[in-house]
């Protein structure tokens, strides 16, 4: 079976279900998204791994585990979606230490977490992507692609829209953004972290 490689576009909040959150990898030779349901943990740690100017005051689980590997020389390759049953995805972490590879078990969403990590790339089975993969068109703006983007997790999630766009930090000054910022981050929640600084980017660039 042939691999398709992926790539990670995002983390989409469900509005209708709470803690409800959904990873959304983009086929890189295609136009394909595959949208897979995690838990809010995960959606932290990967969320403070995609945001590299955020950095927690103690180390995540993910991060003790990269932490561990380097000092024992482990390296992870490549991560695997290799299994698709009753809607939920199985992945495999390849991993090498002295030139032996190693097939490792795992969730998908802490396999990601630990790719992200270590630089490594994610593949997944064509058949799985043909099975599970949809097709999406975004409109250009941002804010329009955020609108959209959480339509379609509430889909993926409940099959049904979602009433409400997620909380805009528009209505906030940069000191008062930077100030939610840190606190933020004190208080461990990454996603809501990766939003705001998102917001001070998209000021920042004009």
């Amino acid at each position: 079976m042939s691999l398709v490689k992926l790539n990670i576009k995002g983390i989409s909040y469900s509005q209708t279900q709470n803690g409800a959150y959904a990873l959304i990898l983009n086929e890189v030779d295609g136009e394909r998204k595959l949208p897979i349901v995690i838990g809010a943990f995960e959606a932290q740690s990967i969320a403070i791994a995609l945001e590299n100017e955020i950095k927690p005051p103690r180390p995540l689980t993910h991060d003790l585990f990269k932490s561990f590997a380097d000092r024992f020389e482990i390296v992870v390759k490549q991560v695997i979606i290799h299994k698709l049953v009753d809607g939920v995805f199985y992945s495999s972490i390849i991993c090498e230490r002295d030139k032996i590879e190693e097939i490792i078990d795992a969730r998908t969403s802490d396999a990601i977490a630990l790719a992200l990590r270590f630089n490594a790339p994610i593949f997944t089975y064509k058949n799985i992507l043909d099975k599970a993969g949809i097709y999406l068109k975004f409109a250009p703006k941002d804010e329009k692609e955020q609108q959209e983007e959480s339509i379609i997790v509430d889909e993926v999630l409940s099959n049904e829209s979602a009433p409400k766009s997620e909380t805009s930090y528009k209505t906030y000054s940069l000191q008062e953004l930077y100030t939610m910022l840190d606190g933020a981050v004190n208080n461990e929640d990454y996603e809501k972290a990766a939003k705001i600084r998102d917001e001070i980017s998209k000021r920042e660039e004009k």
